[in-house]
């Protein structure tokens, strides 16, 4: 009988552990931060703040010029040379691969970059260094003093300074709807992804 209620209690606490597990985690579904974050946006769509942001020519845009077309937003700083220059070149690629949602103004790429250090200049260097199409793809910086705090709390990126001048950063495409809603974060390196997360109303001219 003690060996019994040994097993009986055992198996009690591993029901509750169980329990408290699946709350922890959103239904096991969220065992990292990062998985937290993308599980909301799919179930809770995030809208983007009201914002000006400065682009590589020097002009004042805003959140609210792209509504009524799909946005793809990374985050992103010029001397990065690690995922800056990954997403830099996926976004080239996908800029090819979208090219005819963009060239019709369904679609939109936006690279933003969160260091301070980086004005037109360069944000334009850094759209050349990938060839990019000349359209349809975006790099801006926020403007004014608690812009950037505002879009990491809405896109939920972590930035912090690495003490060598740079920033350990996640790194991710943050899909935002006609309706200027956040509503899925995907893998960075994976463009094909991408295009199968966009409507198949847009599908009909993705290039291969």
């Amino acid at each position: 009988m003690p060996i019994l209620r040994t097993l009986l209690t055992s198996l009690t606490l591993i029901i509750i552990g169980g329990y408290a597990l699946s709350a922890a985690t959103d239904g096991f579904r969220a065992f990292t931060t990062e998985t937290a974050r993308r599980a909301e946006v799919r179930e809770h769509p995030v809208a983007l703040p009201a914002m000006t942001l400065e682009t590589q020519s020097g002009a004042r845009i805003h959140f609210a010029d792209f509504h009524g077309k799909w946005l793809l937003v990374d985050f992103i700083y010029t001397r990065c040379a690690t995922y800056c220059s990954a997403l830099g070149g996926e976004f080239a690629q996908l800029q090819r691969r979208l090219a005819g949602p963009l060239a019709r103004g369904q679609l939109q790429l936006l690279s933003i970059s969160f260091d301070p250090r980086d004005g037109p200049q360069q944000l334009a260097a850094y759209q050349r260094r990938f060839h990019g199409l000349g359209f349809g793809w975006v790099a801006a910086r926020p403007v004014g003093p608690d812009a950037l705090r505002r879009l990491e709390r809405v896109f939920g990126i972590t930035v912090i300074p690495d003490g060598f001048g740079g920033y350990t950063h996640n790194a991710a495409v943050h899909v935002v709807n006609p309706q200027g809603r956040l509503v899925e974060i995907l893998d960075m390196g994976r463009p094909e992804l991408v295009t199968q997360t966009l409507p198949q109303s847009l599908s009909q001219s993705f290039e291969p």
